[in-house]
């Protein structure tokens, strides 16, 4: 049996003001480093606009939520299933028309 250990491997990603430890699949290094970049990113862009005026525990909170909202636009832009069911038709009118 293969060791999972051996897939894994430790990284130390810094995000905002804070530096993680974390225990990831190999293949996925990129994945996370580009994203604490990008919380990294939304989370300084909101600083600079609402520091002094939003608390830091409100800042993190709209940064999440940024997040999300990119996520949700991004997984309704990839839904398949209008094309599936065009695919399904056309499939079925062609499969009438070969017999």
């Amino acid at each position: 049996m293969v060791d999972q250990t051996q897939d894994k491997l430790q990284i130390r990603l810094h995000v905002y003001d804070t530096d993680l430890s974390v225990r990831i699949p190999r293949e996925d290094e990129e994945y996370y480093r580009k994203s604490a970049k990008l919380i990294d990113d939304i989370v300084n862009s909101y600083t600079k606009i609402f520091k002094g005026r939003k608390s830091d525990k409100e800042i993190l909170y709209m940064a999440l939520l940024d997040v999300a909202l990119r996520y949700e636009k991004e997984e309704g832009k990839n839904d398949t299933q209008p094309y599936n069911e065009i695919l399904e038709k056309l499939t079925a009118e062609i499969e009438d028309a070969l017999k």
